[in-house]
């Protein structure tokens, strides 16, 4: 496949922004705990940035076409900017909950920012449908390996601690400042963006999104909104948080075990490109998905890290293949005009069932069971593809249809 000027542009900065989300995955819990935070109170702070995420991504999926998808990512990104600053300098609850908000801070560990939804509704507009599902796992696997290379950062105060003397706090704001400056580079790939990457042509007017879309983006978004209200359970600061705290792994060897995460990742999306050829977008999304789930809920079942980190690992090597997958189904049941609007939809649905369970995740975690925030978040992604697969496996993308 030939790569085009824009999607290389578009992976370049989707592979450097992961840099900075990943890294947020594996240090911010661990930093918050640092400077006095409790489980409650990191909670917050991380449904804060992602409450950010699902307002932005509301406004892009209704007004981005129309505001322009370049002029959209460029004010996305500097204010994603921001939260660099704000982390470095703010040490109070009451300091980094609007900044949180403000610069739609992601402790998630993986991206599903208002951004993320405008680059997947911009990639299948560059490519035939044949390509559509190839080029998101490409894109996807770019992701997840600069998440992987951001976890690997997370020593970095540590390192700088042994090797020049500096506190470990003052290591975090190097970090800090680093996660700003390298989203202003992302500002620079975006202002590089061809005209093509637009919804319609400028002076144009975009067509509105027929009823018939609307219900079936609908659908599939309240499903996702189940996985996702399993998903806010499970971000990567509160299991990195969970592993720090049973059994003591500190952050470079936390940032290695998610560096190996996202190499697992972005293996299985070049796997679940190939395996959807076999059986279909729908059929992968749900019989990789599932066992994956399974896996998770025996993680705190083990009374070894070896055995934790086995069983984490295996659920990590299957969980992503859900992801190109879906993105892929979701551009494919729309018309072009209408994947801004499927995929903000979608992500905006995701996001919001992020932002409620994880702000109660820490809460589950300190007052419920210290693993119970795993449980449920398994339990829930495997009552989502049960679902799934029972309202979506006859609907065919136009690959599959003929």
């Amino acid at each position: 496949m030939k790569l085009s000027r824009p999607i290389v542009l578009v992976y370049a900065a989707g592979f450097l922004r992961s840099l900075g989300v990943g890294l947020l995955g594996v240090v911010l819990g661990v930093y918050l705990s640092r400077i006095g935070f409790s489980a409650t109170r990191i909670g917050f702070v991380l449904a804060s940035g992602l409450a950010g995420v699902a307002l932005s991504t509301a406004l892009t999926s209704v007004l981005g076409d129309r505001f322009g998808r370049k002029r959209t990512l460029l004010l996305l990104t500097f204010l994603t900017a921001l939260g660099g600053v704000a982390l470095a300098t703010l040490h109070s609850l009451s300091g980094l909950l609007p900044i949180a908000f403000v610069a739609m801070l992601n402790g998630m560990g993986t991206d599903r920012s208002a951004i993320f939804a405008m680059e997947q509704a911009i990639l299948p507009g560059l490519v035939r449908d044949e390509q559509r599902t190839w080029t998101l796992a490409w894109y996807n696997v770019l992701m997840d390996s600069g998440g992987g290379v951001g976890s690997l950062a997370a020593g970095i105060p540590i390192f700088l601690h042994h090797q020049f003397g500096t506190t470990i706090l003052t290591g975090y704001q190097f970090v800090f400042f680093g996660y700003t400056a390298l989203n202003l580079v992302i500002l620079v790939l975006y202002v590089l963006l061809p005209a093509e990457i637009e919804a319609v042509a400028r002076g144009t007017s975009i067509p509105s999104v027929s009823p018939e879309t609307k219900r079936t983006v609908h659908r599939m978004a309240a499903l996702f909104g189940l996985d996702s209200l399993g998903g806010g359970f499970l971000g990567d600061a509160l299991v990195a948080y969970w592993f720090f705290k049973r059994f003591g792994l500190v952050e470079q060897t936390l940032g290695l075990l998610f560096f190996v995460v996202r190499i697992l990742n972005a293996l299985s999306h070049l796997g679940a490109a190939w395996l959807s050829k076999k059986i279909g977008l729908v059929n992968t999304m749900v019989f990789t998905h599932l066992p994956s789930s399974l896996f998770l809920i025996c993680v705190p079942l083990m009374h070894s890290p070896i055995g934790a980190i086995a069983f984490f690992l295996a659920r990590e090597s299957l969980v992503e293949m859900d992801v190109p997958t879906r993105q892929s189904y979701v551009a494919a049941v729309v018309k072009p005009h209408e994947r801004t609007y499927a995929s903000g939809v979608t992500n905006l649905t995701r996001t919001v069932a992020w932002a409620i369970s994880s702000s109660a995740a820490g809460a589950v975690m300190q007052y419920l069971a210290f693993s119970a925030p795993l449980v449920l978040g398994g339990s829930m992604k495997i009552a989502y593809d049960i679902l799934l697969f029972g309202k979506f496996r006859k609907l065919k993308p136009p690959e599959e249809a003929g």
